[in-house]
């Protein structure tokens, strides 16, 4: 069996990671252990979720990518089963999006960007597709 258990994504900082990712998305925090005194080993996912993000610290020429790894396009996938409750509450927790709702063949989905600069689609995806 092969799954997909983590997915990096760098930070600038572990805290301001998890700050927004837990307290402002609402994803767990599945474990914070110090490596060094510099690392640290930061598993978060969304509630339920099979494949976690493991926050990273980017440290020299990283700094540059953090918010890039996309190049500049979405690149994540936050999937909901109910987009209409789920929505305002992000919204009412400070997610920036980038545009209003919309409704596609494939589900109905908003762009928002995380204070590092990545792109996600949130969405809910139509019965047929997902």
């Amino acid at each position: 069996m092969m799954r997909l258990a983590l997915l990096s994504i760098l930070v600038p900082d572990y805290d301001a990671g998890i700050a927004f990712f837990v307290d402002v998305l609402g994803f767990d925090l599945l474990e914070d252990t110090q490596m060094t005194p510099d690392k640290r080993w930061v598993r978060i996912a969304p509630k339920g979720a099979e494949t976690a993000f493991l926050l990273a610290k980017a440290v020299g020429d990283q700094r540059d990518h953090i918010g890039k790894q996309g190049g500049g396009r979405v690149w994540l996938f936050l999937e909901t089963d109910d987009f209409a409750r789920n929505y305002p509450v992000l919204k009412a927790n400070g997610v920036h999006f980038c545009e209003e709702p919309r409704h596609e063949p494939y589900g109905t989905v908003a762009v928002f960007e995380d204070p590092f600069g990545n792109r996600w689609d949130f969405i809910e995806f139509a019965e047929t597709t997902g």
